[in-house]
């Protein structure tokens, strides 16, 4: 329930106000987001990839309101970009890109406005010897940004998408994703969506992305398991068995700040564990989304608040 209202309150503009306005928020904030700049960005791609950590970094930012400020955050991507090609890290380092971010929400041209600065990213990323991944957002925009998939990778054939579990609609996404060179990561899904799209309880959405998972596993594409949970890394092994894929043939992925010695255990192990790493001043969505997901994090926040 807790989850819920978080999740609701992370678009109310008085909810927004009160949190960016605690003094202490920003010390809580530094835990999940690297900073503010490219140069923060690419200090923690330095500390990450040091000890062994692949990364994948999102310039924060949703539901972009006008074209200028769509291409300006394609922009940011490219510059960024730039300062990965410079540390030949290859795919090591990559993007994710929320469409929302670079025009998709734009109206009628959203999608048009949205390709145009998502083949822009791409274009920067094949230069850099890295990879792109949209990000997906609410049900609402699946669709689009599948679309926006299907129009990239006809010249980029590595760009890769998140697809949610939790949806209903996933496991057959799953499915048409699951073909030769298709770079895919699954997550549980941290929206507020109705019942009649996506399932609502821990354990039904747990059950979904195991059957998702299993999909992908079987499959010939590249498949990117975004979790923190141990019962479903357990499984992704058992999985990884049965299917015949080796080291190598999938990765894991981890939100920046969170179970940092279970990332650096699975390193250990010889998997690719790749970082999520969020940068930017429009940090407040990623944020509420990040304490809705997991009780620790409200009570890591609340303890902050109150200076233990």
């Amino acid at each position: 329930m807790l989850g819920s209202l978080l999740l609701a309150g992370s678009r109310v503009p008085l909810v927004r106000r009160a949190v960016s306005g605690v003094p202490l928020t920003r010390k809580v904030v530094d835990r999940f987001v690297a900073g503010e700049t490219t140069q923060d960005a690419v200090a923690s791609v330095h500390r990450l990839t040091d000890v062994g950590l692949a990364v994948t970094i999102d310039h924060l930012g949703e539901e972009t309101r006008d074209a200028e400020a769509a291409a300006q955050t394609a922009d940011a991507y490219i510059v960024l970009l730039g300062a990965l090609r410079e540390l030949e890290l290859g795919d090591r380092a990559e993007v994710s890109v929320k469409l929302s971010a670079v025009g998709q929400a734009l109206g009628a041209d959203g999608d048009k406005i949205a390709l145009e600065n998502a083949r822009h990213i791409a274009e920067a990323a094949r230069a850099a010897g890295a990879n792109v991944t949209f990000d997906m957002e609410d049900h609402t925009t699946v669709d689009s940004t599948l679309g926006v998939l299907r129009a990239v990778r006809e010249d980029f054939p590595s760009a890769g998408v998140a697809l949610q579990a939790y949806l209903f609609r996933t496991e057959d996404d799953c499915r048409d994703l699951s073909h030769e060179g298709s770079r895919v990561r699954l997550v549980k899904g941290a929206y507020a969506e109705p019942a009649s799209v996506a399932h609502q309880s821990k354990s039904e959405v747990d059950k979904a992305y195991v059957r998702c998972l299993r999909i992908l596993m079987a499959g010939r594409g590249y498949p990117m398991v975004g979790t923190h949970d141990d019962r479903l890394i357990s499984i992704t092994e058992t999985l990884a068995d049965r299917f015949g894929r080796s080291l190598g043939e999938y990765e894991y992925q981890m939100l920046y700040g969170i179970r940092t010695d279970k990332q650096q255990a699975l390193v250990g192990a010889g998997h690719t564990m790749r970082v999520y790493i969020p940068y930017g001043d429009d940090w407040y969505g990623y944020f509420m989304r990040r304490l809705a997901e997991r009780p620790a994090n409200i009570a890591f926040f609340l303890r902050a608040l109150g200076g233990k």
